[in-house]
């Protein structure tokens, strides 16, 4: 694999940039694999590349019934950040922070992560009261975050309106400056090229029908449309699509799936230096690097498989950003698009080990999964290889819907849920 670098950079100049190695190679399915990873998202990408990289297991396929990094991976506002309330939720995001800061080094590969801020916004008496104690339990638990009043908050996001007669008075703010964006495509990207270099087969528009299981109920392999993968372990992590797989296996998950969704508005000059969210009114945003008014939202309230998504929804959250920022009432959307998110009752993830031997699953991440990627990669690929919990995602199984030991970010105000 090529290096990125300045000097062969200028060396393909030479010659049109037209000798570059493949990225990665379009593989068929062999008969049988240490491990296969169903889902070419980030995570799954991200989980096959510590397996080749920290692991040294690189008999590893990822196969996903569409093309790589066409889920929710490429779907999504590509916000990271860690200011979660629960101490297990705060030391997995933060987790995931600190490698995103390192990513693009470790791939050799830009990414695209941006730290500018994330910026959480008080409207009422209650969200100052939230928030404050969220900056305490994140303090404690090491993550940055900070009070800012709303001359601070001005200072920091200069559109933002202060009016005292706005609809959503802006009261002050919580601010994790070490929170950030990233290209979402070049995550994949990155890692399926890290994973393709250490022998990694990634199987494209392969669809998985089925998993199958040994007479001993372990895992025997996987079916797909190029027929039976044998495999020693099966890691599903197929996001909104995880229970349906998963139950061929005969597991049942607590999993819902929604439609949660996103637009751009048309480019323009450089105004907006940070991310804003406000949970009150379900609505955030930031800034692309092309220039685009990236927007989000929370859930639509209808479970779906669509990738499309309600109107109303939107244009509720379209009339909360006005309602905020009013410099922006005349901008014009120029698109938007719909991802699958699968949330579970207590909107924390499941990661880890099933009932079945030789069976893991990564899902649940509900409006979470891109902040986590490299995170959830990391701990996923570690429970994968030595078939035990990394301490960070030990909290994170399945079992505790069964213990009621939950991590109940559905009542933080930390999610858009």
């Amino acid at each position: 694999m090529t290096r990125f670098n300045a000097l062969n950079l200028l060396r393909h100049a030479l010659t049109g940039h037209k000798h570059w190695d493949e990225q990665w190679p379009q593989k068929e399915p062999k008969a049988e694999y240490d491990v296969v990873i169903v889902g070419a998202g980030g995570h799954g990408l991200g989980a096959a590349y510590y397996l080749a990289s920290q692991h040294g297991i690189t008999n590893v396929a990822v196969i996903d019934k569409g093309w790589l990094g066409g889920g929710n991976t490429g779907r999504n506002t590509t916000i990271i950040r860690s200011n979660y309330l629960y101490d297990e939720s705060a030391r997995l995001y933060d987790h995931a922070v600190d490698l995103w800061e390192g990513l693009s080094q470790e791939l050799n590969y830009n990414v695209m992560y941006s730290r500018r801020g994330c910026l959480m916004l008080a409207h009422t008496v209650h969200d100052v009261q939230s928030f404050k104690r969220h900056i305490h339990a994140n303090r404690l638990n090491g993550v940055d975050n900070r009070w800012l009043t709303k001359e601070e908050a001005k200072e920091y996001c200069p559109p933002l309106d202060l009016s005292p007669n706005a609809r959503y008075p802006v009261m002050g703010a919580a601010l994790q400056e070490r929170a950030g964006t990233a290209r979402h495509d070049a995550v994949a990207w990155g890692y399926a090229r890290g994973a393709a270099a250490r022998g990694v087969d990634i199987i494209e528009n392969c669809p998985v029908t089925g998993i199958r299981r040994n007479a001993d109920g372990s895992v025997a392999g996987v079916e797909t449309a190029k027929g039976f993968i044998k495999a020693k372990k099966v890691a599903v992590s197929a996001a909104g699509h995880t229970s349906v797989v998963m139950e061929t296996a005969g597991v049942r998950l607590p999993l819902e799936s929604y439609p949660l969704q996103a637009l751009v508005s048309e480019p323009i000059k450089p105004i907006f230096p940070c991310v804003v969210m406000s949970n009150a009114v379900h609505a955030y945003i930031s800034q692309s690097d092309k220039g685009e008014l990236v927007i989000g939202s929370g859930t639509d309230q209808y479970m779906s498989y669509s990738q499309r998504g309600g109107l109303p929804l939107i244009e509720h959250t379209i009339a909360a950003i006005v309602e905020i920022f009013p410099i922006f009432n005349r901008m014009r959307m120029l698109r938007k698009w719909g991802g699958i998110v699968d949330v579970t009752p207590d909107r924390s993830a499941i990661l880890g080990k099933t009932p079945v031997p030789g069976l893991y699953v990564n899902c649940g991440w509900g409006t979470g999964g891109f902040k986590a990627t490299p995170g959830a990669a990391h701990t996923f690929a570690w429970t994968i290889a030595k078939n035990e919990p990394h301490p960070i995602n030990a909290p994170f199984t399945l079992e505790r819907f069964r213990s009621g030991r939950l991590i109940d970010e559905a009542a933080a105000a930390a999610v858009a849920h």
